[in-house]
């Protein structure tokens, strides 16, 4: 195959991944918001509400250690990742017919099939992230990831929205409106498969050996530039599950919101997270992923100290708002940065630990959360609102310890946090566009 061929190919591969990104997040609309939504109409507790979350992150956390393994033995990544796509789709079946099917320990079936489900799409990430890797050339990762949450992230609102509209109409029949939802998941998921089957899959880089095993990887953790950035954001994380799957219960079932409000208040976070990407991505382009993961980190310690201060739902949106501008830049920069910091050869095994990893932190931090919200007593009337500033401490103190220990890997300019705020260089300039050319049109 030719550079010209190729190109072609890797142009195609991104357009159409835009396309799974659609399709998936349809799916994501539908069902991300709604999950725990669905435990409390199965009469779950708090401490159940907390398994749900904690238990599914475990499982992922180690089955995605064998992805590498697994992904090798399937011959290629995309022979790996197709697999999987098809039956995390297949498993939002038995989670419709949990109502109607499992009468005796509801909650329980519900959870075991949710861990099932998020395992089956979880395995797949650590050869989908090194494919993508592959096809999205460093210098515009912050440029096409960007753009790709942003098609993700709007076309979630649009499809969270329809689900609280459909949920709203089924008040009488709340089983046969959840059951619409994750029927539909259903097949926008086997379609971003679809899509993902027409992608190329670059050649991975061959290594002169096998590379270090995951064992080893794991036990240098400690001593390696992204082993301590594994360890950052697996830690935040943890933090942010102490208080995350919480929220949807506080507004529930102690603010006693519908779902019409349950949804405006999350999905203004979501938006907010959709809109800012591109600016976040061309910030991390040009001066680095790491200074944009400190800036975003800086705020994501206040994020659930502000749901303390009122139960206004003006309010709660505004401080969504800032979640979601907050998030945004972590995710993304966090992201990419791991991609930046691993080798090729080893990039589906590294990916696989920091997945591990990070699902094991969500995992403690959610049961933790579950565990220890019923002891906690009330601030300004809620136990739930002590939780949040725990939650919020914690993250603070993560920070401090480690993001002074970690290294930009890509050379880029020394410049001051307002400077990269607001676009400009050190020179006080206007922001620069990164080089490069990000199209999907054909030349």
């Amino acid at each position: 195959m030719n550079t010209q061929q190729e190109t072609q190919k890797v142009r195609n591969s991104l357009k159409y991944s835009v396309m799974d990104a659609a399709a998936y997040s349809v799916m994501l609309g539908l069902t991300q918001n709604y999950v725990g939504t669905f435990a409390l109409e199965l009469n779950a507790t708090t401490t159940q509400i907390g398994l749900l979350s904690s238990i599914p992150s475990l499982a992922m956390s180690f089955s995605q250690l064998s992805a590498p393994y697994l992904s090798t033995r399937a011959g290629s990544r995309k022979g790996f990742i197709l697999p999987m796509v098809f039956m995390h789709a297949l498993m939002f079946i038995p989670i419709l017919l949990v109502p109607y099917v499992f009468h005796i320990s509801a909650v329980w079936w519900l959870i075991s099939f949710v861990t099932i489900s998020v395992t089956l799409g979880a395995m797949a990430n650590p050869a989908w992230g090194s494919m993508m890797a592959d096809l999205v050339p460093g210098r515009l990762r912050g440029k096409y990831f960007g753009f790709r949450g942003q098609v993700s992230g709007f076309i979630t609102q649009v499809f969270s929205y329809t689900a609280a509209g459909i949920l709203l109409l089924f008040t009488g029949n709340i089983f046969a409106g959840y059951g619409i939802l994750f029927g539909s998941a259903t097949v926008f998921r086997l379609l971003s498969g679809a899509f993902i089957s027409r992608q190329y899959e670059p050649r991975q880089p061959a290594a002169k050996d096998r590379g270090p095993g995951l064992l080893t990887i794991i036990k240098n953790i400690r001593s390696s530039n992204i082993g301590k950035f594994m360890m950052f954001f697996a830690l935040i994380d943890m933090c942010t599950m102490i208080s995350g799957p919480f929220f949807m219960v506080f507004m529930r079932e102690d603010l006693h919101f519908n779902y019409l409000i349950y949804n405006i208040i999350g999905s203004s976070g979501q938006l907010a997270n959709l809109i800012f990407l591109p600016f976040w991505g061309r910030r991390a382009d040009k001066w680095g992923n790491l200074k944009v993961v400190r800036i975003a980190t800086t705020l994501i310690w206040f994020v659930p100290i502000f749901w303390v201060f009122s139960d206004n739902i003006i309010y709660l949106v505004c401080a969504n708002i800032v979640s979601g501008f907050a998030w945004s830049g972590f995710s993304l920069s966090g992201v990419n940065f791991a991609y930046d910091a691993s080798k090729p050869q080893e990039r589906t095994k590294q990916l696989a630990v920091f997945g591990a990893m990070d699902g094991l932190a969500c995992c403690i931090g959610a049961a933790l959360g579950g565990f220890i919200a019923p002891q906690l007593p009330s601030l300004l009337g809620y136990p739930l609102r002590t939780l949040f500033v725990i939650s919020g401490v914690l993250r603070g103190i993560v920070a401090l310890i480690f993001l002074r220990q970690i290294k930009e890997v890509r050379h880029v300019s020394d410049i001051s946090n307002w400077q990269l705020l607001t676009g400009r260089g050190n020179n006080g300039g206007e922001e620069e566009k990164p080089k490069g050319k990000f199209t999907f049109r054909k030349k």
